[in-house]
């Protein structure tokens, strides 16, 4: 099927469209920093595989658009396989005492911390089930080899439970006090990654439906969204839209750079069909250990601090598409589109050395960071194939899908 090119003004609307309707939905109520977690790690997506070219009625891009918009799926439940390859170093067993630790604080914390435990799916391939009926009952469960982790919100109580350790943490389910709620699906599936990449779109982005595919046996079109300019170290992403409800199947994102998808989330089954009640049914197991939380919390109980001017909500809309901009709450927006980059001030000092640091954590400090230098002075560029980000050493930190290069550029003029 040959591509249909969309027209860019109709393009930025829809997308401000989409965003008021983010506004009004009810968000998936696991706590805010699981959803930054997946949003971060699986909200920048893979290659496309079809296993079929179904021959489906033509579509503009903006028709397409539109049918994501009111998309209003309400119950499904599925599997969906997700890869991830940021470019990330090995990193041995650093990796599970850092996330075993993450969130303990004075050492009361929880393995079934979702804050901790999602943090795995930064890397390697993994899969996830996922269930929703309505907004105010979803599951998400990480299967392992030889265990289980599931999220499971039922009504105002938001359960984490890891079946290897045998711990389970409670929270409370916040309520934005919105009278009209719409589902929201997990934020590990395809719906909700391309209604976080959605909001990227603008007179910088190339939209575009080229083909058809079928993905978990359903048809689809496939949309293409790319940036027109070559800044930018996103390639594309390719969404798979379901041809019947405009739910995304398939989220696909490749870098610039080429190679592999930089993550492949998909399902591979789904159905629409009600889940039972019981899949969202659960009681902590006998001689399991519980922790209490709740959204303003970590799981050792202390509260939050967020660093001086960072971002003080739960989400960040993206550049307002000015030349240079101040964020919705105090962060520092450069640049325009696809290549714009946010900026703020820890308000403290920079990333330590690998020496400084010691140990195994100051040796994956190294083999992640670039230092730097330029009018700015000096600092540090961790790198992944999609996002890289240069914190200089009096705590400033400039972030973007962009090149080194256009971070220190950034820096040398800020």
């Amino acid at each position: 099927m040959a591509p249909y090119e969309s027209d860019d003004s109709t393009i930025a609307g829809e997308a401000d469209d989409l965003r008021a309707g983010r506004r009004k939905a009810a968000r998936y109520v696991v706590p805010v920093a699981v959803v930054g977690v997946a949003a971060a790690t699986i909200g920048l997506v893979p290659a496309l595989a079809d296993s079929g070219d179904p021959s489906l009625p033509k579509i503009s891009a903006q028709q397409l658009l539109d049918k994501i918009a009111k998309s209003d799926v309400q119950q499904l439940s599925g599997t969906v396989k997700v890869t991830t390859d940021l470019g990330l170093p090995n990193l041995g067993g650093l990796e599970s005492s850092l996330t075993s630790g993450a969130g303990r604080g004075s050492g009361d914390g929880s393995s079934a911390d979702p804050t901790s435990k999602l943090t795995e799916l930064a890397t390697g391939t993994h899969t996830l089930r996922v269930a929703a009926d309505g907004p105010d009952r979803q599951k998400l469960s990480l299967l392992e080899k030889a265990a289980e982790y599931s999220i499971i919100h039922n009504g105002k109580d938001v359960w984490g439970y890891d079946s290897q350790s045998n711990e389970v943490y409670h929270s409370t389910a916040p309520d934005d006090g919105s009278s009209e709620k719409k589902q929201e699906q997990p934020p590990a599936t395809p719906d909700q990654l391309t209604k976080d990449a959605l909001k990227a779109v603008d007179d910088t982005t190339s939209v575009t439906v080229q083909g058809t595919a079928q993905v978990a046996g359903r048809d689809a079109y496939r949309l293409v969204v790319k940036p027109k300019d070559s800044g930018s170290t996103v390639g594309q992403i390719t969404v798979a839209v379901d041809a019947k409800t405009g739910l995304p199947l398939k989220f696909t994102l490749t870098p610039a750079s080429g190679g592999a998808a930089v993550i492949d989330a998909g399902f591979t089954q789904i159905s629409f069909a009600k889940p039972a009640a019981s899949t969202f049914d659960f009681k902590a197991p006998k001689g399991a250990k519980v922790t209490e939380g709740d959204q303003g919390e970590h799981a050792d109980g202390h509260a939050k601090v967020a660093p001086k001017g960072a971002p003080k909500g739960d989400d960040w809309t993206g550049p307002s598409g000015k030349d240079s901009d101040k964020g919705p709450d105090g962060m520092n927006v450069i640049g325009k589109g696809w290549d714009s980059i946010a900026t703020f001030d820890t308000g403290g000092q920079g990333v330590p050395s690998g020496a400084e640091a010691g140990g195994q954590f100051g040796g994956f400090l190294d083999s992640l960071g670039d230092k730097v230098t330029g009018k700015f002075g000096s600092g540090t560029v961790f790198k992944t194939r999609l996002i890289n980000a240069l914190i200089t050493d009096d705590g400033k930190v400039y972030v973007g899908a962009v090149s080194k290069d256009a971070l220190v550029k950034a820096a040398n003029a800020g």
